[in-house]
């Protein structure tokens, strides 16, 4: 026994707008119903006065410490503080917006910025000491736990929250970073003993504990449940049927929603808009700091007017400056206005069959990436007609219409859009389902609790207890064996398989697979196959079978390398391997050593995966003409070529061999490439032509530096190349190669080599920077190289980015300026960067400067001008990231009076995209195909 049965059950919902806390004692799972408990949160409720209550709002104040009185944040478990968490935290933040973190959880799955980084509150004063998306959510874990010990635990350690058995909730659409995120804002609480579930099927369970003994007079068999679940900043749906198996009913999950940053933020942004444009005429007239206030205000007007506490609520908007009371601004939100906004806007009556509209442009606020598409309704209806054949496979029936429907969600107390919801859905299909369908809801008293208590009761099931939804697997998976390595990293072609999970196995389970020895490769590239089957039947955990394309479909492989030992070099490491089907819809597979000192975890998503995908390899060039490429390179660099190769000849070489010019090699055929060069370091010396165009031709063949699987890899190994420095330094053309490849390569670096070769850049590039004594003196050439690699350098600090854009304008004029300075500008003080976080963009004030004094000169050449002005000024709809709209105005009437083409006014008139040319522009050549670029 691991005295689990001794622990308290945990349920824990860290939502995006609040948070709770449930609970299951031991002594209580000896009852037939087990009772469920909710923890109500001491929390400060104001300055210094400590309340217990149902939720913890999640939100976190960052005081300055001097606009609160002494004591004002104390706790019974702990002193004055500089961080506030909960009521009190969300009223203050409401008077003081600067030093408000909200929605810390829809941080943590915004992939275009760095989520450990202190960037939050976004936009906030340089002054005001920020925390990281992942250090908010662990501030709320961390006072539901200290909560919790000062309410239960004050003289028993074994009544810790840290030693319970505890069950955290994640959105459905979380992905993998999204989710490890969360667990790592657990552990920075000190919480390690968890298991994630997902939100919507942890509601359903909610449902399931009202009703453990007459579910069947609810729900009959072949019928499904549509859960549909609106939280503070995503929307998950996931459907849920009762079928038949080995002659009992069982719940089966049959499909969840993919990832959308849409909820109750969003249906706050938009009441505040409407506040907006009716208070002043326009949408985007008030600074950050009102229109935070605004926001705050419509999420309380929203919550209390669809709770029923209100009909109407006054909104105010505070003056600025010496205008502070006579600019004072005031709206009345009804609840008329609140229901016809959200409903017009978020559950419109859409019609059977639209398409999605590409051209809808999201929302960004608060530096989030909204989803373009606001409406929930048409969410839903493209989510259920995506998993027909989900129903009909599993039902047996060719529409794919629900027949109940649980709503969850603060939002959804308002009768008015649960019927909205159920009106959509039923216009859907009246014509076309089963003449007898009757749509019916599972209802849901706490559709803000439901979340905590049915984790809990997870926990439960988990133990034995209650009513499981399985989720057997429908297909049976592979790993793909017996490959040999050859002179690239992916010249395998596996011939058997390993079977690593069969079919129909529950979510939740763990196996080890003892009938075989393995091994994994060290400290190389490796790549994992996997294939699955719904066509073979029978197969059984560590079976081998032959890899046949009839039976077996390939799913997109696993790229790394295994880390092992600090000194070790390629080695084939003996291994254990465990599996696991989670709860979350991944497979784990851990390789640990016997010893079980190294483990490594290799995860796959298998709900990002359609059931119809298969791996793509996109264009395919002939393996003969590669290697051959791949000979030509060792011939002019190998050790065989002692010089006598001509390398300027190699690149045309190249492209006779390949049969295609150089710029349209598919990026996989250029990595190949790149690892030949890197194979052969010495074929840098034998002159400075030599070293020129290896130089060249490495970075060529790994721009930008990421994109493909292994290209974390291959930087490591590149960077090793800085260290060891040129071979022919006195050589210009080799000095101007080498900062190519450095700006080619640099999108594959980290922070902090950036940082350090910023360090080596700024004495050359900053003004007043004493500058280095060097025998070698700089050409022009060689000068440009240098700022276009420091423009490059986008995981820099947006302040030191900022420093090198003022240095660069301070040295241009009218007469003394050349198109490279305006793309080099352009790139330090873009509004959306090519590769870098969020975080990093320069700032608005900054670069307002810049347009301001570039737009007020006379150019005999405008037109780089106004490029490089339109990358720095053109409109992203984040507030803290666009320009004033004074700034704007000037800019876009200097436009027009030199007759700029109106491709470079337009992205500062409205929000445009930017296409594949600009991208192209942006990175300064062209980008190889089949290299992945972050989508804006």
């Amino acid at each position: 026994m691991d005295g689990s049965e001794d622990r308290y059950i945990i349920g824990i919902d860290l939502g995006t707008t609040n948070s709770a806390l449930s609970f299951v004692r031991p002594e209580g799972m000896d009852q037939d119903r087990p009772p469920i408990e909710l923890f109500r949160v001491p929390q400060l409720v104001d300055a210094g006065m400590v309340s217990t209550e149902q939720v913890l709002p999640s939100f976190l104040y960052l005081s300055g410490g001097h606009e609160l009185p002494k004591g004002a944040t104390s706790l019974p478990w702990r002193q004055d503080s500089s961080q506030a968490v909960g009521i009190f935290a969300r009223e203050q933040g409401a008077r003081v917006p600067g030093r408000l973190v909200a929605s810390a959880k829809s941080w943590l799955c915004h992939g275009d910025v760095d989520r450990l980084a202190p960037i939050l509150p976004w936009g906030a004063d340089p002054a005001i000491a920020k925390v990281s998306p992942v250090d908010a959510s662990a501030s709320y874990l961390e006072h539901l736990k200290a909560a919790w010990n000062h309410t239960f635990a004050a003289r028993e350690e074994e009544m810790l929250l840290e030693n319970q058995d505890i069950i955290l909730t994640v959105p459905a659409s979380f992905d993998e970073a999204a989710r490890e995120l969360t667990v790592t804002a657990a552990r920075k609480a000190g919480l390690h003993r968890v298991t994630l579930i997902e939100e919507p099927l942890a509601a359903f369970y909610s449902w399931l504990r009202e009703h453990e003994q007459d579910w069947s007079n609810h729900i009959r068999p072949g019928e499904a449940v549509l859960v549909c679940d609106v939280g503070g900043g995503t929307t998950d749906f996931s459907l849920i049927t009762l079928r038949e198996a080995d002659g009992s009913p069982r719940f089966e999950r049959l499909a969840v929603s993919d990832h959308m940053m849409l909820g109750g933020d969003n249906m706050d942004l938009a009441l505040a808009r409407s506040v907006e444009h009716k208070l002043t005429g326009k949408v985007g007239s008030l600074d950050s700091t009102r229109w935070q206030a605004l926001v705050h205000q419509c999420r309380q007007a929203k919550e209390a007017i669809l709770e029923g506490r209100e009909e109407r609520i006054k909104v105010v908007v505070a003056g600025t400056g010496q205008k502070l009371i006579a600019g004072t601004l005031s709206d009345t939100l009804t609840k008329e206005q609140v229901e016809r906004i959200l409903v017009e806007g978020f559950f419109p009556l859409v019609k059977e069959g639209r398409e999605q509209e590409d051209h809808r442009k999201g929302i960004t606020e608060f530096g989030l990436p909204y989803a373009k598409e606001p409406a929930i309704t048409v969410h839903l209806w493209r989510f259920l007609l995506k998993h027909t054949a989900e129903f009909k496979d599993t039902i047996g029936r060719s529409e794919p219409y629900p027949d109940l429907i649980m709503f969850n969600g603060g939002v959804f107390r308002s009768a008015v859009l649960r019927d909205r919801v159920m009106e959509a859905v039923r216009s859907w299909f009246r014509e076309t389902a089963d003449p007898e369908w009757d749509f019916r809801t599972l209802p849901n008293p706490n559709p803000d609790l439901a979340v905590a208590l049915g984790a809990s009761y997870y926990g439960m099931v988990r133990r034995g207890r209650g009513v499981r939804v399985g989720s057997g697997s429908p297909r049976a998976y592979f790993l793909g064996l017996d490959s040999e390595a050859g002179d690239h990293p992916f010249p395998r072609r596996d011939t058997k398989a390993l079977c690593i999970l069969e079919r129909g196995v529950d979510e939740g389970k763990q196996f080890v697979i003892t009938q075989h020895e393995f091994q994994v490769l060290a400290n190389q590239p490796v790549r994992f196959d996997l294939f699955s089957s719904t066509a073979r039947s029978g197969d059984r955990l560590g079976d081998l079978v032959e890899v046949s394309p009839d039976d077996l479909t390939q799913l997109p492989p696993l790229h790394t390398v295994i880390r092992f030992g600090k000194k070790a070099g390629e080695t084939a490491v003996p291994v254990l391997v465990e599996v696991t089907y989670t709860e979350i819809g991944t497979l784990e597979l851990r390789c640990r050593t016997a010893s079980g000192s190294n483990s490594w975890r290799l995860q796959f998503d298998l709900r990002g995966v359609p059931k119809d995908q298969t791996v793509d390899a996109g264009e395919t060039l002939d393996e003969a003409r590669i290697e051959k490429a791949v000979s030509l390179i060792s011939d002019a660099f190998g050790q065989s070529s002692s010089g006598s190769a001509n390398p300027e000849k190699l690149v045309r070489e190249l492209e006779e061999a390949i049969e295609l010019e150089k710029e349209s090699i598919p990026g996989p055929a250029l990595r190949r490439l790149g690892d030949a060069i890197l194979k052969i370091d010495d074929g840098r010396g034998p002159s400075p032509l030599h070293e020129a165009r290896w130089l060249n031709l490495l970075g060529f063949c790994i721009r930008p530096g990421f994109g493909d699987p292994l290209d974390e890899w291959r930087i490591g190994r590149v960077w090793k190349l800085f260290g060891r420095g040129l071979r022919f330094p006195k050589d210009a053309q080799c000095r101007v190669e080498w900062w190519i490849l450095w700006r080619r390569a640099s999108g594959g670096l980290s922070a902090g080599q950036q940082k350090y070769l910023y360090q080596q850049l700024s004495p050359h590039l900053l003004v007043g920077t004493k500058k280095p004594k060097e025998k070698i003196r700089l050409n022009p050439q060689e000068l440009l190289e240098m700022w276009r690699t420091a423009a490059n350098l986008e995981r820099l600090p947006a302040d030191i980015r900022g420093e090198l854009g003022g240095s660069l304008l301070a040295g241009l004029t009218p007469k003394k300026n050349s198109p490279h300075d305006w793309w080099v500008l352009s790139r330090l003080g873009a509004r959306i960067p090519f590769y870098g976080p969020l975080d990093r963009v320069v700032s608005k004030e900054e670069v307002s400067d810049w347009v301001a004094w570039m737009i007020g000169q006379t150019w005999r050449n405008p037109d780089p001008v106004a490029r490089a002005v339109c990358r720095l000024a053109r409109l992203v709809g984040d507030r803290e990231r666009d320009l004033p709209e004074k700034v704007l105005d000037s800019a876009r009437a200097w436009m027009n009076r030199e007759q700029i083409n109106h491709r470079y006014i337009h992205p500062l008139e409205e929000i445009v995209s930017p296409d594949a040319e600009e991208d192209s522009l942006v990175f300064g050549e062209s980008l190889p195909s089949g290299i992945q670029l972050r989508g804006v």
